[in-house]
């Protein structure tokens, strides 16, 4: 599936549905060794400082992602592309659309942490104008690794 030429259907970023879960719990146990549950998500989803977004590709969700808001600073704490569709170009529109929303909403900074070993997703950061702030030791486990933080200021 290439999602960013199939001409059929565009890739659509919308708000996160309580009937994307079982979409979104199936690409969060295909790209986490410790994946949320669907009463993890729907949790997060009820809160009225957290965002939260799909891409639908073809009526089936390919990738999501949420921060949660305190103030003017967001965490952002998803971010999952399905796998047979990860380098296209998706996480990079997910997240342009979760940070103007926040924007919009007045955040004015946001921070999210990542796997020292994900080159991948440090490197979509980094386009998108994250910067590495710090280290947090063993942050993740199974397996255990650290993470660099990440903050991007608007």
């Amino acid at each position: 599936m290439n999602v960013c030429t199939d001409s059929e259907k565009q890739l659509e970023i919308r708000p996160m549905r309580p009937e994307d879960l079982s979409d979104v719990c199936a690409i969060e146990k295909e790209n986490f060794s410790v994946p949320w549950s669907a009463g993890g998500f729907s949790d997060a989803l009820s809160l009225p400082t957290s965002c939260y977004l799909t891409a639908v590709f073809q009526d089936k969700v390919v990738g999501y992602c949420g921060f949660y808001r305190s103030f003017e600073e967001a965490n952002i704490v998803n971010v999952s592309i399905k796998k047979n569709v990860q380098r296209q170009g998706v996480g990079k529109r997910m997240l342009s659309e979760l940070i103007r929303r926040g924007v919009n909403a007045g955040v004015r900074s946001f921070i999210l942490e990542v796997r020292v070993s994900n080159t991948a997703a440090i490197a979509l950061y980094q386009s998108l104008g994250f910067v590495e702030s710090g280290l947090r030791r063993k942050f993740y486990t199974d397996p255990v690794e650290d993470a660099f933080v990440y903050i991007k200021k608007c």
